[in-house]
């Protein structure tokens, strides 16, 4: 990804800011999605996820009406934020007014910020906010979503995040049909910008979402579920 300086220069940027960026050196990214893991005990599973091998954590944040589910706020990334303060905080906004949780979400540690191009009629001047925090930025779509929503601002953003299932619930079945849309996102695409899948991510699913051009890999219960998650995260990446 290619780095980008704060529009806003009185903004400090947030901790663990840019630290997407320090991940280049890898082609393929595995990220964890914590929305699976056992809150009863959330700091551990977050460290043991990355001592597998683990790149980054996956914080999926639902409102209840952008998808019919409630999930963790900036509380929960606080928390792991604070127990975990090297990690790269990955935050996926499903909700209806992403606006509104841009700033508390850097504040609580978060190092990037994806929300939906579905939710906003412009996304720039959220994205720009997003780089004014110093975090990385994404835009992503649904699976009834055509890639097409994204291509216009590929050069503005850091990351371009597919669906592979509807948002919402983990534990769903992969939606093989979205495939196209990540290799026409990766060959659009300026150098740099990552490609990222998430839904049903599992080591059956993963070659394919490989050989489309996805280089972030977001799973949930293929890791939480699993007693080994080495092995798991090796196969995500193989």
């Amino acid at each position: 990804m290619s780095d980008r300086s704060a529009t806003n220069s009185s903004t400090a940027p947030a901790p663990g800011s840019r630290r997407l960026l320090k991940l280049a050196h890898r082609a393929t990214l595995v990220a964890p999605s914590i929305l699976s893991a056992d809150f009863a005990k959330l700091g551990d599973e977050c460290r043991a996820a990355l001592a597998a091998g683990g790149d980054l954590l996956h914080v999926d944040v639902m409102d209840g009406h952008f998808v019919p589910n409630l999930s963790m706020g900036p509380a929960i990334c606080d928390c792991v934020h604070r127990a975990l303060p090297e990690a790269v905080l990955d935050v996926h906004l499903m909700v209806t007014d992403p606006a509104a949780y841009i700033e508390s979400f850097a504040k609580a540690g978060a190092a990037h910020i994806t929300f939906h191009i579905e939710a906003v009629s412009d996304p720039l001047p959220l994205v720009a906010q997003i780089h004014a925090l110093g975090l990385t930025a994404g835009l992503a779509i649904n699976p009834d979503t055509p890639a097409a929503a994204l291509e216009p601002y590929l050069t503005d953003i850091d990351l371009a995040l597919v669906m592979s299932v509807h948002p919402g619930f983990s534990g769903q079945k992969f939606i093989p049909s979205v495939l196209p849309k990540s290799r026409t996102l990766r060959d659009a695409a300026p150098r740099g910008l990552r490609v990222e899948m998430d839904g049903g991510i599992t080591p059956e699913t993963a070659p394919a979402c490989r050989a489309h051009g996805c280089d972030i890999l977001v799973a949930a219960s293929a890791i939480f579920g699993r007693n080994d998650y080495a092995s798991v995260i090796a196969a995500l990446r193989a």
